[in-house]
């Protein structure tokens, strides 16, 4: 079947299967559960439009069972066997995991991650939503800052693999060096700072994003708040510092944490850029390295990443909910 015939297809079915379901469903509920006629007709209808909001929530939550709660039980199960899956060892894929220094490295590099990343690219975000709204090319220079967001992170690495090449006709820094007349370098393999070579990938990336998102969040502000502080004697930087900056602390924490989970769970940038070598493995990246060949032990790193993320995911809704209100 053409692709092309299959995606239609696929969208009929799907579209038109919601629609069958909510139609037949309400029918069934209106007319055979709960009639709508006789003595305890009022009270059918209450007891219908009760059940009603079920119906229209049955189908996420059956979604959200099959592919996220029972995935998450299942890859539990799954890591307290051994290697070929049918010897209970209880928590012992844990324990080793705790005793490999490869393991602790990787913890570290990702608490590295979570503590650089998410904070500057939401400094750089909130710099330049400051900076270009004050030019008359403010909106080209936002484009260019954002069109990093439209490239894969497996394309972004690749582009940065040329910069940090160690062929001084090619790579930006070996140029420079080169210039100076110092001796190239792979700044990949220097260990510890090759971590931070990595992160700032995902920071050219993020920083588009965190942009937006506090550039709508300034534009928002009211300007009497601004006057106001002018008037009273407030140079800019008091004006962006004590009026702007708390006033949208809800979305900057909300943009911090969104980054924080997705740093928790990146793995393109460092798979592709050293393959977890020289010092640079993260979770994502040292699980893959059990994927293959150790299905518990792979399972068990995968919890410990969700566990990792949870509480920021909790953060984040919570925020969410106090900006709603």
């Amino acid at each position: 079947m053409s692709p092309v015939l299959q995606g239609i297809l696929t969208i009929i079915i799907g579209v038109g299967g919601c629609v069958g379901y909510f139609y037949f469903s309400n029918i069934l509920l209106d007319k055979v559960i709960f009639p709508a006629k006789g003595p305890n007709a009022g009270r059918n209808i209450n007891r219908a439009n009760q059940v009603r909001p079920w119906l229209f929530l049955f189908p996420a939550m059956f979604a959200l069972g099959l592919y996220l709660a029972y995935p998450v039980v299942g890859s539990f199960w799954r890591s307290l066997f051994d290697r070929s899956g049918t010897n209970f060892i209880g928590l012992g894929n844990y324990i080793d995991l705790m005793g490999e220094s490869s393991f602790r490295t990787a913890v570290f590099n990702n608490l590295l991650w979570v503590l650089f990343v998410p904070a500057a690219a939401t400094f750089f975000g909130l710099l330049v939503a400051q900076l270009t709204d004050r030019l008359s090319w403010g909106n080209i220079a936002k484009s260019l800052i954002f069109m990093p967001m439209a490239i894969s992170f497996v394309g972004a690495s690749l582009i940065w693999r040329f910069v940090y090449s160690a062929n001084p006709d090619i790579g930006i820094i070996n140029a420079i060096r080169d210039s100076m007349g110092l001796v190239a370098l792979d700044p990949l393999q220097i260990r510890f700072w090759n971590n931070f070579f990595l992160m700032f990938i995902l920071i050219w990336i993020q920083t588009g994003f965190a942009m937006v998102i506090l550039s709508a969040a300034l534009r928002g502000i009211p300007e009497e708040t601004v006057e106001a502080a002018i008037i009273d004697g407030a140079n800019p930087f008091q004006v962006f510092f004590k009026i702007k900056v708390p006033q949208i602390m809800g979305t900057i924490v909300v943009v911090w944490t969104t980054i924080t989970i997705l740093t928790l769970k990146v793995f393109d940038i460092v798979y592709t850029m050293t393959g977890g070598n020289f010092g640079t493995h993260i979770l994502p990246s040292y699980m893959m390295t059990y994927m293959f060949r150790d299905d518990g032990r792979a399972t068990a790193v995968a919890f410990v990443i969700m566990i990792l993320v949870l509480p920021v995911m909790i953060s984040n809704i919570r925020q969410a909910q106090k900006e709603m209100r």
